[in-house]
């Protein structure tokens, strides 16, 4: 329930709109279907490192590449779709909501950048 919590007031923070909370592959998703401002967030558990939790994004998105650039220590990665959280002791909640903002400000944000 604390990401789930944080995903919500990361949407708040960023303005995106109303959240949608569904269940994509049975784990819960979070998208901005009213707005379509950002990507969609689906938290589950990855057998490749048993011991996170996974906090998934579109895997054709660059958010892992900034993720990478812009908190290189703070979590470990998957691929190109997921941010691993420890499922035991504290981990950077500040740097995950930024993560969630990112993520839930996605499509409003790419639109913002500058086309030759």
């Amino acid at each position: 329930m604390e990401m789930r919590d944080l995903i919500f007031a990361a949407a708040e923070a960023t303005e995106t709109g109303p959240l949608t909370e569904t269940l994509k592959w049975g784990q819960p998703a979070y998208l901005t279907e009213a707005t379509k401002a950002g990507t969609t967030i689906r938290l589950g558990w990855s057998e490749k490192q048993p011991e996170h939790c996974a906090f998934y994004v579109h895997c054709q998105t660059d958010l892992l590449d900034r993720y990478r650039a812009r908190f290189p220590s703070e979590f470990t990665y998957e691929g190109a779709r997921a941010v691993l959280i420890p499922t035991e002791g504290p981990y950077p909640q500040a740097a995950l909501q930024q993560v969630a903002a990112m993520a839930l400000t996605y499509h409003r944000d790419k639109s913002k950048v500058a086309r030759p």
